[in-house]
């Protein structure tokens, strides 16, 4: 394959309920085949994998990635990101704050991001950069002291300079150039902007340069440009537009801080305000949209204050949403919906990513994740493969690039 210049854009699997590598194959089989006809026919169709720790497991044993990649050369698809934030369940079972098990303090998520990069690495066209999206450290509420957040950022920035080393290594073997995506999420220990900022310049860079001054002999320059090139920021427009940042202004921040976008994904969140809206009526909404699958943390914003709670439950509980004059709420709902009735999503914060892009080299890496489908109410519910054709229909008609130019061929 060559590759031409421009955006690669897919979606992200987690979308389907699966975690042994025999489910996750089998729903691949089940929907790209049609999505990409009705998206992209004749053209390669990139996919942004999602892989359990299991289905990393047993896709490498045997001959299982060998003859997965055969299935992608045959069928005209390629991999060039994987999702590698959830390490365990995602669909059917109570996920909430486990989403972030095993966190960077555990030699667990070491291995599993390990399986992951060799998974990529085979898979990964030449050419083309690889990504793997990652967790954002671990869970702010675990952490209780300052010393013990301090002792994770110390401990992670170990960690994400052994698993720069081997992405050296891979690329002064393969050729090919991986980068690990770390991705802020409201109540992560790296949650927003200025946090992965903070942790960048303060943690990962310090001490990187320690670890590779004396495992590898680098100097503090080669040291800095091997992190800056191998770990980078997954950005979620969902996730920043619940801390009522300006995505916008948020990736220009990255670009003057020299941190690189390994990848956007594209997502809304809802929101409302409360003014005018019935108390009854809104306290119904959201216990219909309230689920016990996943986390959905709520933040209001009173002129320069905020308020929080840590799941959607927490704030119906509270019944205090006058207290501010907007809330948003985690909840990653179908990017061609603007209006839930009384609520309304954070579409327009994609729309001005969008209109960002027009004018900047920003990434090339753009992933739609919309993965609450199975929790949503009835009234937005349709068939899946429609939904996930509408919502590349939705992202070609508003990032207003030439088609073939988003394209390879």
């Amino acid at each position: 394959m060559t590759f031409k210049k421009g955006f690669h854009l897919t979606y992200c699997t987690n979308i389907h309920p699966g975690e042994t590598w025999e489910e996750t194959f089998g729903n691949l089989k089940e929907y790209l085949p049609s999505i990409k006809e009705k998206v992209n026919p004749g053209r390669p169709f990139g996919i942004g994998l999602r892989l359990s720790d299991i289905a990393a497991r047993e896709l490498l044993a045997n001959d299982n990635l060998f003859r997965f990649r055969q299935w992608l050369e045959v069928n005209g698809f390629y991999v060039f990101t994987i999702n590698g934030f959830p390490y365990g369940g995602f669909h059917r079972t109570i996920v909430k704050d486990k989403v972030h098990l095993p966190d960077w303090n555990s030699r667990e998520r070491i291995e599993y991001t390990v399986r992951l990069i060799k998974i990529l690495n085979f898979l990964l066209p030449q050419g083309i950069e690889g990504g793997i999206s990652t967790s954002p450290v671990s869970y702010r509420h675990w952490f209780k002291t300052n010393e013990q957040m301090d002792h994770i950022f110390r401990k992670a920035s170990f960690h994400f300079a052994v698993i720069t080393e081997y992405l050296i290594q891979l690329k002064s073997e393969s050729g090919k150039i991986i980068h690990l995506d770390i991705e802020p999420e409201p109540d992560g220990i790296i949650e927003d902007t200025r946090g992965m900022i903070n942790f960048y310049n303060n943690w990962l860079l310090p001490g990187a340069i320690k670890y590779f001054s004396e495992v590898k002999n680098m100097s503090a320059h080669e040291a800095e440009a091997a992190i800056r090139e191998h770990i980078k920021v997954c950005f979620d427009v969902c996730h920043s537009s619940v801390l009522f940042e300006s995505p916008a202004e948020m990736l220009a921040l990255y670009k003057k801080e020299k941190i690189g976008i390994g990848k956007i994904q594209i997502s809304a969140a809802l929101k409302f305000r409360p003014s005018g809206l019935d108390h009854k009526e809104l306290t119904n909404k959201l216990k219909s949209i309230s689920d016990k699958i996943y986390l959905h943390q709520v933040v209001g914003r009173h002129q320069k204050e905020m308020k929080r709670y840590k799941d959607l439950p927490d704030m119906i509980n509270d019944n205090n949403y006058g207290s501010c004059e907007e809330w948003r709420i985690h909840y990653h709902v179908p990017l061609f919906v603007s209006n839930y009735g009384i609520l309304e999503s954070t579409q327009s914060d994609i729309l001005d990513v969008f209109q960002l892009l027009q004018h900047q080299s920003v990434t090339n890496v753009l992933e739609i994740e919309t993965y609450t489908w199975s929790v949503l109410p009835e009234e937005v519910k349709i068939d899946l493969t429609e939904s996930i054709v509408g919502e590349f229909k939705w992202v070609l008609d508003n990032l207003k690039v030439q088609y073939q130019n988003l394209w390879i061929k």
